[in-house]
């Protein structure tokens, strides 16, 4: 936008120039030519006064003092001073009219003479091309000079105005970049013309409305989740009561499981509405991959885990990648028959970390972005939705190709914190 604004600018600015120098630079022209030709008609009056009363000698000493080359046709057909030939517009001068005439060169000034001996005497001033632009073209490099200056002028000008908007209009896209990685907490400092003023204000005001709606929706799913405590808290009393004790173990562990699901969906809630969270993926990916690495033996399923040296932060709290990878996993042993390999794989990336879970099973039916509720494979498509928006919630985004061995390969790129 600078540079475009910077050639309006100048292509501006030159059309000003043009249309005023243009006009002066012929003007200065004009001028110089006058002025010359004023200088050579004074001349040739002062040589008009000596003719006819001095003799041919002095009448030829002060033809050659002068400043222009001077002719004197006489009367008689006699020429003194400089040699020149006897054109029409001398035969017309000798009729007894000044005139001034164009000639090859240069310009002629002629004045009439009338009452010289014999008839009427012609004087004759040349001048040449040069001396009619004498100082025009010094003239004219200063104006062309000045109008440069002033153009670089116009453009630096321009160039800071541009700057003084530019600047606020690529803060409000940054913050609006902030914004939709999931960091609520970006705000402009609204600058700029008032057009740009009112849109960072307006910004800002969206920005604390969409805070403020997602913090009331996330206090709302953690009241209604635990409005759930209740029935559970009857089911476990009414489980206490059955008769048989391993019937009512199994049930009391299934409400226990069902209650920690409850609370972790109430923390959740509770942390989403902080501060973004951020965890070591490479710690909590390999505590996944071990969990599910007893049901993998139990299956008969080799797996391979590759995990980046050291820690990789990742702009995700560790319960919600614990959460994507449980997923991952968890579709892999629901969707590939038993003894289907399967690899973890986890490695640093420009910007943060890529999660990578193949297998060797039947694959996708298709490649293409799933909709929240949509699955390749005949499921709920909840699982993936569950990476997808962990993955686009630290800044990320989730691919699904094939797998070397012909399978289902999920990509995760998470932000690095």
């Amino acid at each position: 936008m600078r540079r475009w604004l910077a050639l309006l600018v100048a292509a501006t600015t030159s059309l000003v120039l043009i249309a005023l120098l243009v006009p002066l630079a012929l003007l200065v022209r004009t001028v110089a030519e006058s002025g010359a030709v004023s200088e050579a008609g004074g001349e040739a009056d002062s040589v008009a006064v000596a003719v006819g009363t001095v003799d041919t000698e002095i009448l030829r000493l002060t033809a050659e003092r002068a400043t222009h080359p001077v002719t004197v046709f006489l009367p008689d057909g006699q020429v003194i001073g400089a040699a020149a030939p006897r054109s029409t517009a001398v035969e017309l001068a000798s009729r007894g009219h000044s005139v001034t005439a164009a000639v090859a060169g240069g310009r002629e000034i002629l004045v009439a003479v009338q009452g010289a001996p014999g008839g009427t005497a012609v004087v004759r001033v040349f001048l040449s091309d040069a001396e009619l632009a004498r100082g025009v073209a010094q003239v004219w490099a200063g104006l062309a000079a000045l109008g440069l200056v002033l153009v670089g002028l116009g453009i630096l000008v321009g160039d800071r105005l541009a700057r003084a908007v530019i600047r606020p209009i690529a803060s409000l896209a940054g913050v609006s970049h902030r914004l939709a990685s999931g960091d609520l907490s970006a705000r402009t400092v609204p600058g700029g013309p008032p057009e740009v003023h009112a849109v960072g204000l307006a910004l800002n005001h969206l920005a604390g409305r969409i805070t403020g709606l997602l913090a009331e929706e996330r206090e709302n799913v953690a009241d209604l989740s635990h409005r759930l405590r209740t029935p559970l808290t009857a089911l476990r009393l009414e489980t206490e009561s059955l008769g048989d004790p391993e019937g009512a173990a199994r049930i009391e562990a299934r409400v226990d499981a069902l209650e920690r699901a409850v609370t972790s969906v109430i923390t959740e809630a509770r942390q989403r509405a902080r501060d973004r969270a951020e965890c070591d993926a490479v710690a909590v990916t390999e505590a996944r991959v071990a969990f599910w690495s007893v049901l993998a033996e139990d299956q008969s399923r080799h797996f391979a885990l590759h995990l980046a040296s050291g820690p990789l932060l990742v702009a995700v709290a560790a319960d919600e990648l614990a959460a994507c990878v449980d997923a991952l996993l968890g579709n892999v042993f629901a969707h590939t028959p038993e003894g289907v390999p399967f690899t973890v794989r986890l490695e640093p990336a420009p910007g943060g970390a890529l999660l990578t879970v193949a297998d060797a099973g039947p694959g996708f039916a298709t490649h293409t972005s799933l909709e929240r509720g949509e699955s390749g494979a005949g499921s709920t498509g909840l699982g993936l939705d569950i990476a997808r928006r962990t993955a686009e919630s630290s800044g990320g985004s989730l691919s699904l190709r094939s797998s070397p061995e012909g399978g289902a390969s999920v990509i995760l790129f998470l932000a690095e914190a």
